[in-house]
């Protein structure tokens, strides 16, 4: 089917490969090469579409965009005009990312305005929920896991995108990643309009974005970074109850939404949504770097818990590991620990980790001894006072199939886990929490590893050549004598991670957070790119 997409035509649908429309006479091949044959969906401004670019080979499918004004007056004119430009102009400087649509073309004909943007295959979060159903805990934690660097990548270039919603997110069907769709309401920092008589440009007097997912400093046209916050907290109850804005309770007093009682969830997973939810902006986080490190010591409470309610068969005291910081809690008497409140295991981790961080710090020229990994014998660490801890760890080892398959089903978490010697080559595992794993002599070259978790994990003669690794968290990771050659690292964090023969050669290590010290231990060559984006050897 060919469509037609003069606004005004009361019968668009034509035959295939049709060149005139048969109800209004319109050419149906638009700017010669893009033939829509589906209508996507149709707002207050405009309408989507999918076609295909009959000039590339194969015709590709796209979505075109058509900005469609109210009128045809000068003033209408010209505010769909800077609509079109700003988001043509946002996205051409924000596109460049994975989960985000490129953009292809954009162009003005016969006084409608076009956008072409790559086309994403996959369910929106919205359709998602109706079809299979509420998330857990778990599964807004992933989420969260997923949205808040690319959040945190939006805001860097300084773009509120004004209207996250479960509608704008799509897991996209080939890689099963979450992609950010519809910036027609983003607000540009850096360049604002001129404002008009009533203070506000004829852009931000329309495109305020969602009623109930935009905060009230939105509503009031004083978007925010903290706004997207906002929205993506309201998202988040979405997952969990499948209750839209409009279907929840508000207080009469605070105008908060009310919305507690209808989930179940743990303390610190709560606070955090309050926080992100709260109605005054002072108050909610900043920023999505925020939101995450209120999140990091989510993902290990659960099995903290776990270790302190479980029993010895030996009869020996419990230990429970702790997957950041390598410390153990004792406790000869469970349930008893496990009553006096996560909040004070929270806070003694934290506390501990102050002092590894502390006691790592004054080590000469910052070197680092690789993490002694534990496998049936319970090893020892020194604390700041000098005294031992034991420590031990429950390894669970995976086969290749089973980890993908549990992957591709959205499983994300596999710290302490033993996968080394697997063959994972070329397969995408993007957002994975590998942290204290094994995975000495694992094929992972050229596998997507963006954003994954290496912490503390054992890497020793890996083979990740060619890997994605861009934001991967290495801190304390054993690299030593790892295949990196040609490995993408931009922007990984490398703290004190062991490189003793490591093979950089190749590797992109642009923004990378890694010392001289830790490069003087690696093999590098001219191709490599150091942290200032400069080729060359030391």
């Amino acid at each position: 089917m060919s469509y037609c997409l003069n606004p005004t035509c009361l019968n668009p649908e034509n035959l295939a490969y049709s060149q005139m429309c048969q109800s209004c006479g319109s050419r149906l091949l638009l700017r010669d090469r893009y033939r829509v044959f589906k209508p996507l969906g149709q707002g207050g401004f405009g309408a989507t579409f999918l076609a295909n670019d009959q000039a590339l080979p194969g015709e590709p499918s796209c979505v075109i965009k058509q900005l469609r004004p109210s009128g045809t007056t000068p003033h209408v004119l010209q505010m769909a005009r800077e609509l079109f430009e700003r988001e043509a102009k946002t996205l051409g400087k924000i596109g460049n990312h994975p989960q985000i649509p490129r953009l292809l073309d954009y162009f003005e004909e016969q006084e409608q305005f076009y956008l072409v943007q790559e086309y994403i295959s996959g369910d929106t979060l919205q359709q998602e929920i109706k079809h299979n159903g509420i998330l857990s805990e778990t599964g807004v934690k992933q989420f969260l896991s997923e949205t808040l660097p690319l959040l945190q990548y939006i805001h860097e270039r300084k773009v509120i995108h004004r209207d996250i919603k479960p509608a704008n997110l799509i897991r996209r069907t080939q890689d099963a990643r979450m992609v950010l769709i519809d910036f027609g309401a983003v607000k540009n920092q850096v360049s604002q309009g001129v404002p008009s008589q009533s203070g506000h440009t004829a852009l931000t007097a329309y495109a305020i974005g969602t009623p109930g997912f935009a905060p009230p400093e939105q509503m009031a046209m004083r978007p925010v970074y903290a706004s997207d916050i906002y929205a993506l907290g309201v998202t988040c109850i979405y997952l969990l109850t499948g209750k839209t804005p409009k279907d929840l309770e508000y207080n009469p007093t605070t105008g908060e939404m009310m919305w507690e009682q209808l989930v179940q969830l743990s303390d610190h997973l709560i606070n955090v949504l309050r926080k992100m939810l709260d109605v005054s902006v002072r108050t909610r986080y900043q920023s999505a770097e925020e939101v995450l490190r209120a999140l990091e010591i989510e993902p290990y409470l659960e099995s903290l818990a776990q270790g302190l309610l479980s029993k010895s068969d030996a009869g020996v005291k419990e230990r429970t590991y702790n997957h950041r910081d390598n410390s153990a809690v004792l406790c000869s008497n469970p349930s008893a620990a496990a009553n006096t409140g996560m909040a004070q295991v929270a806070a003694a981790i934290r506390a501990r980790r102050a002092r590894v961080a502390e006691a790592a710090g004054s080590q000469a020229g910052g070197m680092h001894q690789g993490p002694v990994m534990a496998k049936s014998t319970t090893l020892a660490n020194s604390n700041s006072h000098g005294s031992q801890i034991p420590n031990s760890r429950v390894e669970r080892k995976l086969d290749t199939q089973s980890l993908l398959t549990a992957y591709l089903k959205g499983r994300r978490d596999f710290a302490l886990h033993n996968l080394s010697l697997l063959n994972l080559q070329g397969v995408d595992l993007s957002g994975t929490n590998f942290h204290s794993s094994q995975l000495q002599k694992t094929n992972l070259q050229g596998a997507n590893l963006y954003n994954s978790d290496f912490g503390r994990a054992s890497l020793t003669r890996s083979n990740l050549k060619d890997a994605n690794l861009t934001k991967a968290y290495f801190n304390h990771a054993d690299l030593e004598g790892a295949d990196l050659r040609g490995a993408d690292l931009s922007h990984a964090h490398l703290s004190n991670a062991n490189l003793r023969g490591a093979n950089l050669c190749g590797a992109n290590l642009t923004g990378a957070k890694i010392s001289d010290e830790q490069m003087a231990l690696a093999k590098t060559n001219w191709m490599t790119v150091r942290p200032n984006g400069k080729r060359g050897l030391l």
